[in-house]
Formats: C-alpha cells, sequence, structure tokens
C-alpha cells in the first residue's frame, strides 16, 4: 500500500524511472514490476517464522542477487524489519544504496538493529513524531515525513457518511494465520453480544478472495443456526468503507488499527499468537501497549485483549463499552481525536518520501 503511493509519487517526478519490487496487489496496479508477491509473505512469532525459515533464507539470496546483477540506483525497503535488515546488510556489502522507509520499531523490541540500521541504511524516513529522537547521536540520516495513510485516506476521511448504530465490525487480519488464530473467536464474542444487544449485525470485510473463502469455512465449522449465520455478513475490498460506517469494532493488532482511528472508528484489539512466540514477545517486548493510536498519545484510546485475554466474554465486555451508551465509547473517541492531532492532519507523506528518495539517488550520482 505504501510502496504503490510511493511509486505514484517518484513516477510524477521522474516518468523515466523503472520500478520494481516485492509486493502485492496495490503495487502491481500502480504499475510496478512485481518480482515477488509478497501478499502472504507476513508471518507475526518466532515459531511461525521457524516454519516457513527455509523458503525465507532461499529468499533472501535470491533477492540479494538479482539486486547485484541488476545494479539498481537504490533500494526502498519498506518495514518488514526481520527480512529487509538482512537484505540491507547483503545490499551494502554489494555497494547498494538503501533507503528505509518506515522505521522498524527498535523503539519497542531489538535495539540492537540500530547498529545495523546505522551502517547499512542512507536515509531513513519515519512516519511517527517519536521516532526521530531514537536515532539521535547516530549520525543517521533521518527524516519524519508523516504518516502515508493520511494521503491513501484522505478522501474518505472528508467523506460525510452516516453510521449505523446497528453494525459491528470484525477485523481479524489479513493473513490466514491471523484468520485461524482470531475469527472463530471474533464469532463467538458476537454471539454474546447479540444476547445482550439482539439489534446488532456484523460485518466481516476482507482483503482477498482467498481470505474469504477460509473465512466462510470458519464460518462454517462455528456451528451457527441459518438465523444466526444471516447476521455475518463478508465482503471483499471494502475494509474501509465499512469502517466509515459501522458503530465499532473488535481488530487483530495492526495497520488497521491506524486505519480505523483515522477514520474515527471506536475499536477493540486483539491478537494471539502461538504459546512459545508469547513467551519470546513477553520477554522482549518492553511496551505499556501494542496499538499504536495508545503509544502516540501515551493513554489507552484502544482496550486490548492480548493472547490469554482474547476470549469471547471479555472482548464482548470491551466492546459492549465502546458502544453507543458504553461507559467508554466518548473517552475512546476524545482519544481518537488526540491521536489525530499528534500525528498531524498533512497529507503529503508520500510525496515527501518521493522528494527524499530522488533526493538520495541524485546527490548518489553526484558523488559518483
Amino acid at each position: 500500500m505504501y510502496g504503490a503511493a510511493l511509486a505514484r509519487e517518484l513516477w510524477a517526478r521522474e516518468p523515466q524511472l523503472t520500478l520494481k519490487g516485492m509486493g502485492g496487489s496495490a503495487m502491481r496496479d500502480a504499475g510496478v514490476d512485481i518480482m515477488v508477491d509478497s501478499t502472504e509473505l507476513g508471518v507475526v512469532g518466532i515459531a511461525e517464522v521457524f516454519k516457513s525459515i527455509r523458503f525465507f533464507i532461499r529468499l533472501l539470496k535470491d533477492m540479494a542477487d538479482r539486486a547485484e546483477r541488476e545494479r539498481p540506483d537504490a533500494v526502498v525497503l519498506i518495514d518488514y524489519p526481520g527480512f529487509n535488515l538482512r537484505l540491507a546488510q547483503r545490499l551494502h556489502k554489494a555497494g547498494i544504496t538503501v533507503i528505509y522507509y518506515i522505521s522498524p520499531q527498535v523503539w519497542a523490541w531489538k535495539k540492537g538493529r540500530i547498529r545495523t540500521i546505522v551502517k547499512c541504511v542512507r536515509r531513513m524516513l519515519c512516519i511517527f513524531p517519536f521516532e526521530p529522537a531514537v536515532y539521535e547521536g547516530t549520525g543517521l540520516d533521518v527524516k519524519f515525513i508523516g504518516h502515508p495513510l493520511l494521503d491513501i485516506l484522505g478522501p474518505l476521511r472528508d467523506s460525510v457518511v452516516q453510521r449505523d448504530e446497528k453494525l459491528v465490525l470484525l477485523l481479524p487480519g489479513s493473513r490466514s494465520n491471523e484468520l485461524k488464530a482470531l475469527l472463530r473467536i471474533f464469532v463467538q464474542t458476537a454471539l454474546l453480544m447479540m444476547e445482550k444487544r439482539p439489534e446488532l449485525h456484523f460485518a466481516i470485510p476482507l482483503p482477498r478472495e482467498k481470505t474469504m473463502r477460509l473465512a466462510e469455512s470458519i464460518l462454517d465449522d462455528c456451528g451457527l443456526d441459518e438465523a444466526q449465520r444471516k447476521r455475518f455478513r463478508l465482503s471483499v475490498g471494502d475494509t474501509r468503507q465499512q469502517m466509515k460506517k459501522a458503530i465499532a469494532g473488535i481488530a487483530a493488532s495492526g495497520t488497521v488499527t491506524v486505519e480505523a482511528a483515522m477514520l474515527g472508528l471506536p475499536l477493540v484489539v486483539s491478537y494471539k499468537v502461538s504459546w512459545l512466540s508469547y513467551q519470546i514477545a513477553k520477554a522482549l517486548v518492553k511496551l505499556p501497549s501494542i496499538t499504536i493510536a495508545n503509544l502516540v498519545t501515551g493513554d489507552t484510546v484502544y482496550e486490548e485483549r492480548l493472547q490469554y485475554d482474547a476470549v469471547p466474554e471479555k472482548l464482548a465486555k470491551a466492546l459492549d463499552d465502546i458502544l453507543p451508551g458504553g461507559k467508554r465509547r466518548q473517552l475512546c473517541l476524545d482519544g481518537i481525536g488526540k491521536c489525530m492531532k499528534m500525528l498531524g492532519e498533512d497529507t503529503k507523506a508520500s510525496a515527501r518520501a518521493a522528494d527524499a528518495v530522488l533526493e538520495v539517488i541524485n546527490d548518489r550520482a553526484g558523488e559518483l
């Protein structure tokens, strides 16, 4: 998504550029030559990564070898630090200019990664206002450009849509492993809510046909009767429109929670990984929250129900609190407003990112 927006801005400035990459449908639709489809490459958790380790090692070698053969003017690495920082090391060793867009969350864990970043990255482009301070004193060229989602969601944010007070969103994630871990729990939560608020109905917007088919199979296994099944509506490709329309929701932790804040949607945030991954994460991550809106504001904008707390009874209670008349709804809405003020309303992040990338390329050309 961010790569697609960056590609459009780069071509607006330099139409003759050749852009190739590893990405998904958004980058492909923007015209980028997709070398590797990254749609299902997002893996969260130590145990989960180990299951795919051979594939990632092979992919890393293939991408680095291709870059060495083709000698691009620059490689822009977007987020995805477990893979991208290893690729950055290979690229730096080969003398290829590396620009990093969307800083790894070194403020949360693995601060040792800063040494690798400083050594291998020519310029870091940050999207949160608190991130540049993390790199102070390192000598790294760091720019805060603002959040590109503000660009992407601009037209929708400006539109006026009447919220449906009976519509609740279930957002179990975009990856297959997330759906398998969370969707059944979210559906069970919805069934509890139906008992308390029988007027509610639930939308499950999904990013792709593949994930929709998986969601349908999980729903089929939930033992719903015909009347209950009719209260759940699945769709593809309209998540943001549904966020603008719904009254509240439950969401897997991730970028979707930032989108929800930008679109004014109260949420309960949830996540669940394997026991081993959770134990390792507990030991490594020292943060009061995993939700960006909470970290930006320093407040509990979105309540979290994670791992052992990701159970229908606790999720239902938290969801009920942010529905109309709930004790936390106004607190949540006020927190969303505070978060937006701190992120800023400027919608030129992708343009600034393109300018920053081209500046590095031109400076590099001048050095040569």
